[in-house]
């Protein structure tokens, strides 16, 4: 760790982000930890859209299974593993909705196509067939003709603030190099930790 980076894991966790874009174009994917309403463990990947000192930013259909998760237990937990650089980056914390103004402007940016989706699909409910989903694509293609695609009000953002933030960087033998971040007044409390 860099004496600059030292006491501020947000530019910590920037750098490392930004480093690892220069090999990898999807370097933001990472995987989402929620839980069941009776505790089981739930996981999968998403892609990481915003981070600050307000917390790390992901979108999602609010119907789907990670949306409803989070509705019933609003804590989640991410994990980056950067294996070309061996480094592991893990966050934890409460979960809470981003404004609609900041899931309006995300969804803006977002290909058409994609758009479109957002409104067909009924995020990891079970489906008839593949020929529904296809033609609920029609359907909302053909009522956004020659029209800007509008965020679908079942469709934003979650922000995790983060109560822990871990850092983790192989090293030969298994002496692996950890540190853990954890809010403390207006700054962190760092602490390096047994590998």
């Amino acid at each position: 760790m860099t004496e600059d980076l030292q006491h501020d894991p947000i530019a910590w966790f920037t750098a490392w982000l930004d480093d690892a874009y220069r090999d990898d174009p999807l370097a933001n994917a990472c995987a989402l930890a929620t839980a069941e309403p009776d505790g089981a463990p739930s996981v999968r990947m998403v892609l990481l859209k915003g981070h600050d000192r307000r917390g790390f930013v992901f979108f999602t259909n609010l119907g789907s299974r990670k949306g409803r998760e989070l509705a019933a237990n609003p804590r989640a937990a991410l994990c980056f593993h950067v294996r070309d650089r061996r480094r592991q980056v893990r966050v934890a914390g409460p979960v809470t909705p981003v404004e609609p103004y900041e899931a309006d402007a995300y969804f803006a940016t977002r290909a058409r196509d994609s758009q479109l989706a957002a409104w067909a699909s009924r995020q990891s409910q079970p489906m008839a067939s593949r020929e529904v989903l296809e033609a609920a694509v029609a359907e909302v293609t053909a009522r956004f003709e020659g029209q800007t695609v509008p965020r679908p009000p079942f469709w934003s953002g979650f922000r995790i603030a983060p109560e822990r933030i871990e850092f983790w960087e192989d090293v030969p033998y298994r002496l692996h190099r950890r540190w853990a971040f954890a809010p403390e007044g207006d700054g962190w409390a760092v602490h390096e930790l047994q590998p």
